[in-house]
């Protein structure tokens, strides 16, 4: 089931939690914590412009809607951009994962999650494992038809 963005409320939270450009995980992650029955998402995005490439990222999802507090640093339009989920988390999950993190590794972000080990590395973009490789190939995917449609346009 295809998610819709929910452009209105990613402008509202992100307003809320004054969200930072190129900061998507501490983004999502802050409107997360805000957000009455969020569940905290990690995987690609892919931007119309003129070179498509996924983009690791990661917003929250009410429901059926995808919440993008960085959605305001895009500078596109909501038609312009595709999510593909890898991983799911809950408020409680999350903050678990967060302490456990600056526990035993105090010097690193704590974010993104990854998951368990061990991980894979596809070119500079880690991935977690199975459900991260699934949507990076989709996100790829459609990358590959938006730089068709493209060519085939100029």
């Amino acid at each position: 089931m295809n998610k819709s963005l929910d452009e209105a409320l990613s402008i509202d939270i992100g307003a809320r939690i004054k969200s930072k450009a190129k900061k998507p995980f501490d983004n999502a992650y802050k409107a997360a914590l805000a957000t009455e029955g969020a569940i905290y998402v990690q995987g690609f995005l892919v931007i119309k412009g003129a070179s498509y490439q996924p983009v690791e990222h990661s917003w929250i999802e009410l429901g059926d809607r995808i919440v993008d507090p960085t959605l305001p640093h895009l500078h596109k339009k909501v038609e312009e951009i595709w999510y593909f989920p890898a991983q799911h988390l809950t408020v409680k999950r999350l903050k678990a994962i967060i302490e456990e993190s600056k526990e035993d590794y105090p010097e690193d972000d704590p974010l993104p999650v990854y998951g368990e080990a061990p991980y894979e590395y596809y070119g500079d973009v880690m991935l977690g494992g199975k459900d991260y490789l699934k949507a990076y190939q989709e996100a790829e995917a459609k990358c590959v038809e938006l730089n068709r449609k493209m060519a085939e346009n100029n």
